[in-house]
């Protein structure tokens, strides 16, 4: 323990998607063949008309001082737009406040909110930082958890049964990340019908992976009857755009709480970067058409990543319907021996020894709040994809 370290900082644990991409770099730096798919990172480069945008702002000479702290307003009513055409969600300029990406949305909503004590209910399994946000303001997550039977969806009676007085919040991701999981219309109906018992609760919905849909249907739980006036909808530009580095997201929400988020981002961050606001709004402005061509080519991936992960004995897998992740469960080699007689006891465990003996990189569940589960990307080249699952299968192949 790190005496100097703040008490709030030690209840918080390192990611472990960074742990594991931290590791894989290590492994190439030696010079091992090492396959990551640990990072949940589009493997495509930022399309070149927005980069073009990016340029022609900096040549502009307009965009070197600081900008208004929640987004300058052309972007906020391009994504006010947005809104309303993809999502049937209305939210007005004065309502959304752009930030240094989803991660930070959320860090920015949490503190924004959450007294001491207070509970946020969380789709188990979750993306890691949610859990560390959420303890990091002082809350309490409070899980719900799922099976990969019914695709790592909660009941609408689980729900129920998660809200206590304590309750401030509930936060989910669709398309989920890491499950890739897709809630329905009819899903999303479910909880909102739970929830409209509980008008004091507020709904986070994290919808950063919204153009990685194959069922080519995202719904917004916002745009539910009786949902706008209380969801908090974050999205950006990273997954959809390939715009990871540009570090640019945004969120939708009530008038008063988008109060509090712009207060609580002046006294942190300011404002995101000025060029990456002018990229944003041609990204917004040109449409999805580039956002549409990559949603094809992760879905030749998913394919052809399920044909070969369902060939591996032992390893439950279903077939996920946005994102670019596979959450499949291991309990089955839980408790084996490695080829040298080490026992793998965790998903800890296991994605070390795949490292190791596979030379793949991949996320253990623990985070995400599945012990049982392992994350794979599949964020990257067929050919890469087509070796790591081989070298998988052949790794597990040993233990006994």
């Amino acid at each position: 323990m790190n005496k100097k370290e703040s008490l709030r900082l030690q209840n918080v644990e390192e990611s472990s998607t960074l742990a594991m991409a931290a590791l894989a770099r290590e492994y190439k730096s030696k010079g091992i063949d090492v396959i990551s798919l640990s990072l949940g990172e589009p493997d495509f480069k930022t399309p070149q008309h927005i980069c073009d945008g990016a340029k022609n702002a900096i040549d502009s000479g307009n965009y070197f001082s600081y900008p208004p702290v929640p987004g300058y307003l052309d972007l906020r009513e391009a994504i006010s737009e947005k809104f309303i055409n993809e999502n049937n969600l209305s939210y007005s300029p004065n309502e959304i406040i752009v930030s240094n990406g989803v991660k930070h949305s959320i860090t920015n909503v949490m503190f924004s909110i959450l007294n001491k004590g207070d509970e946020v209910i969380v789709f188990a399994p979750f993306w890691v930082s949610y859990s560390a946000i959420i303890t990091l303001a002082d809350g309490v997550p409070k899980y719900i958890n799922t099976t990969i039977e019914n695709d790592f969806k909660p009941t609408p009676s689980q729900l129920e049964e998660a809200i206590s007085n304590k309750t401030k919040a509930v936060i989910f991701s669709s398309p989920c990340n890491p499950t890739g999981t897709v809630f329905t219309r009819e899903d999303l109906e479910g909880y909102r019908d739970i929830l409209e018992k509980h008008p004091e609760i507020i709904i986070i919905s994290d919808e950063i992976y919204e153009h990685i849909n194959f069922t080519d249907r995202h719904t917004s739980i916002g745009s539910l009857e009786s949902m706008n006036g209380r969801t908090i909808t974050m999205n950006g530009f990273s997954k959809a755009f390939a715009m990871t580095g540009w570090r640019l997201g945004y969120i939708g929400a009530p008038k008063s709480i988008a109060k509090s988020i712009n207060k609580m981002q002046g006294q942190t961050t300011s404002a995101n970067c000025s060029i990456a606001q002018r990229a944003g709004l041609v990204a917004l402005k040109e449409g999805n058409k580039c956002a549409l061509e990559m949603k094809g080519e992760y879905l030749k991936r998913r394919n052809l990543v399920y044909n070969h992960l369902i060939k591996i004995d032992k390893l439950k897998v279903n077939k996920p319907k946005g994102a670019f992740y596979f959450f499949p469960e291991i309990n089955e080699y839980l408790g084996n021996h490695s080829k040298d007689g080490k026992k793998i006891n965790s998903a800890n465990d296991l994605a070390l020894y795949l490292l190791e003996d596979a030379k793949v990189s991949l996320v253990p569940g623990e985070d995400f709040g599945a012990p049982n589960c392992i994350r794979l990307s599949y964020a990257a080249s067929e050919k890469e994809l087509i070796e790591a699952t081989q070298r998988l299968e052949l790794s597990l192949s040993k233990l006994t």
